[in-house]
């Protein structure tokens, strides 16, 4: 795959070459926000068939209290259907009990904490502290870290990685960083200087279609002025690790959703590949704003 990602930053100066990097192929990919998210209300059988169906290969377990009953089956259903459980969000100590019954080590999303007061230092070493035991719980389970930008101090990326930094220097090397286009409007301009700082750090990158001023804050794939850009500044930067593409809209049907982001993904990689050759940007199928 280094090759791959090697041949394609050689081949800029024309146009990106025809075959997609690997991470951004549908059995690849991790789907995230579908569960609590989801206006159908699948069960994990139902979710499990929809993703199968859909090949995405991988999906990042969102959840309320209503879910912590359905917690084994959906493991169970993952593993029928030959999707991955990619990723957890937060803590619950009777999912990490079944992580261990069924040998799972799922990455571990947790929200980077906000310090309100202090110096820069001080609030670094506040976050880092917050932090500790739950870094301590995933290294005993197996599971990475990762630390998931959603607004903030915690969610600028220059304290996402100080904090990692701070983390991996108390010896927790598999604390890394969940960055979310979607929370990270206001880096739009300054992306590549932004993506170059957290690479080295990088678990997932998900995806999101992005406009000035967050207006919508959710929304597929292709249908954003700055998507096209931006993804060509992750695919040139080499980066080769996970990338996630979501729902997160509360009145919409997760199939749609997903199917729209593969949809405008697809285009995208046709335009990254030879300018022009996506044709007509695909129209969403719903749309319904979200603001979470």
């Amino acid at each position: 795959m280094k090759i791959l990602t090697l041949i394609l930053v050689l081949s800029l100066g024309a146009s990106f070459a025809d075959e997609a990097t690997e991470n951004l192929k549908g059995k690849n990919l991790v789907a995230w926000c579908i569960v609590p998210f989801d206006a159908m209300k699948r069960n994990p059988a139902e979710r499990a068939e929809m993703l199968k169906e859909l090949g995405i290969g991988r999906c990042a377990y969102d959840w309320r209290n209503e879910h912590v009953v359905e917690f084994e089956e959906e493991i169970l259903q993952y593993k029928k259907h030959g999707i991955e459980y990619f990723a957890f969000w937060g803590g619950h100590e009777s999912a990490f009990a079944l992580f261990e019954k069924h040998e799972l080590h799922p990455q571990i999303w947790q929200t980077a904490p906000s310090p309100k007061a202090g110096t820069q230092e001080e609030q670094v070493a506040t976050a880092v502290t917050s932090l500790e035991a739950l870094a301590k719980r995933t290294s005993t389970l197996g599971c990475k870290l990762g630390l998931y930008n959603h607004g903030g101090w915690g969610g600028e990326p220059q304290n996402l990685v100080a904090v990692c930094q701070g983390l991996r220097a108390r010896g927790h090397k598999h604390v890394g960083i969940v960055y979310n286009w979607h929370h990270g409007h206001g880096h739009i301009d300054d992306w590549k200087k932004s993506l170059s700082l957290m690479k080295p750090f990088l678990h997932c990158l998900n995806l999101n279609g992005m406009n000035d001023a967050a207006q919508p804050k959710i929304l597929p794939l292709a249908q954003g002025e700055h998507d096209l850009a931006m993804l060509k500044t992750v695919v040139t930067s080499g980066y080769e690790g996970p990338v996630g593409i979501l729902d997160h809209q509360n009145k919409l049907d997760s199939k749609i959703a997903l199917g729209d982001n593969l949809d405008g993904l697809e285009w995208l990689k046709k335009e990254l590949a030879k300018p022009g050759s996506g044709g007509t940007k695909p129209r969403p199928k719903q749309s319904s704003e979200s603001g979470k």
